[in-house]
């Protein structure tokens, strides 16, 4: 007897199909790991591990890379910049285990010395001279209101006569109307009056003659 239907032919393998398939699956697969690993423009910054004192060398034991996301604020230093900082560049701070390397914490002037210390203060417009740079030699002054009912109003102290000028945070104009952050080298002895007038937004600086008077 003759069977109804014929004999079914064997299903054709189409392996340049199957490779097509799984290559689309591998390129969807990294395409979302790419997603991932660039969300927020990720970059490798240098990390402190252990304590470096302000003015001494970073050294190589004292930094691990870590990923963060890219932020055109923040002046983080990469992971691929730490060969020229032994050599170039000094912590104008005490830098300790955690904290995330920037620009602003390094200075590329000689080792402190053993009496010298590092001061920020904050300036607004009027309390700086117009043209102020790095590396000026300025005299710094206590310009608060009154301090007590003997001393008068406005009364304007030398905090320290001739300080170096070591970083220059922001921008200002020709007429120097634009707030400033500034790091000052100064002695181990004008530090303290001069971050107790810093934190009160009472300090003015004017240029000096770099030579010796």
């Amino acid at each position: 007897m003759v069977a109804d239907r014929l004999p079914t032919p064997p299903r054709e393998r189409k392996p340049a199909l199957a490779a097509l398939a799984v290559l689309l699956i591998l390129v969807g697969a990294l395409g979302a790991a790419t997603l991932v690993l660039r969300a927020g423009d990720r970059i490798e910054v240098i990390k402190i591990t252990e304590r470096v004192p302000a003015g001494q060398p970073i050294p190589d034991s004292a930094m691990a890379p870590v990923l963060v996301a890219e932020d055109e604020a923040v002046s983080y230093v990469r992971w691929g910049q730490r060969g020229a900082l032994a050599e170039d560049y000094r912590p104008a701070v005490d830098l300790v285990a955690g904290t995330l390397l920037v620009g602003e914490m390094l200075t590329t002037d000689e080792t402190l010395g053993s009496d010298e210390v590092i001061v920020g203060v904050s300036l607004r417009a009027g309390q700086f001279p117009s043209g102020l740079k790095a590396g000026d030699s300025v005299a710094a002054y206590w310009v608060g209101d009154e301090r007590t009912a003997e001393e008068g109003s406005a009364r304007e102290t030398v905090i320290a006569e001739r300080v170096k000028v070591e970083n220059i945070f922001g921008e200002s104009d020709v007429a120097g109307r634009n707030n400033l952050a500034v790091t000052l080298r100064v002695s181990r002895a004008e530090a303290p009056d001069l971050a107790r007038a810093a934190s009160g937004g009472d300090v003015s600086l004017v240029i000096v003659s770099s030579g010796t008077s």
